[in-house]
């Protein structure tokens, strides 16, 4: 399993229920990276999506508390066991994705064997973080592209392998 976040300087992901920043060659690997695949969110990321739709050409996994919530065509579940068991069953685990948000990614970061992170070298206000792993010392980068520029904003795209899954 997999995950793909876009942070800020500080591992902000995000304010208010949405992305800090649109950047189009974020959107560009992200649909490059997923499509084809099965992602994993929270009920907040999906209503985030233009229309509150889920993705397409992907398997869409909601969770969510809420026991009679209308994924709108995504698949919906009410745990992180739950949403792992299905994703299994739809995708091989190289091709599963956890895309957001915060709690999400808190509860299963540490199952992921690689994380594709999209650097923005600027600090944004964000009131949603992914966890640093530049301090984590269970994970390594092991890619980093050339910097990129979208008008003033600069960026790279990282790759990261979790070390404790690394020998799996």
């Amino acid at each position: 399993m997999n995950l793909i976040v876009a942070v800020d300087k500080h591992w902000g992901i995000g304010y208010n229920n949405s992305l800090l920043v649109s950047i189009p060659a974020d959107k560009k690997n992200f649909r490059a990276m997923t499509t084809g695949k099965t992602i994993i969110m929270g009920r907040r990321t999906l209503e985030s999506f233009r229309d509150g739709k889920p993705l397409p050409d992907r398997n869409n996994i909601v969770i969510t508390t809420k026991k009679n919530y209308d994924g709108r065509g995504a698949i919906v579940v009410h745990s992180v066991e739950e949403a792992l068991e299905k994703a299994r069953e739809l995708s091989a685990e190289d091709d599963i994705f956890v895309i957001g948000g915060g709690q999400i990614y808190k509860q299963l970061y540490e199952q992921c064997k690689k994380a594709y992170v999209t650097k923005i070298d600027y600090s944004y206000r964000a009131d949603t973080f992914f966890p640093d792993l530049d301090a984590d010392k269970n994970w390594k980068m092991t890619e980093e592209s050339e910097e990129q520029t979208c008008f003033d904003i600069e960026f790279t795209f990282c790759t990261y392998d979790n070390l404790l899954l690394e020998k799996e």
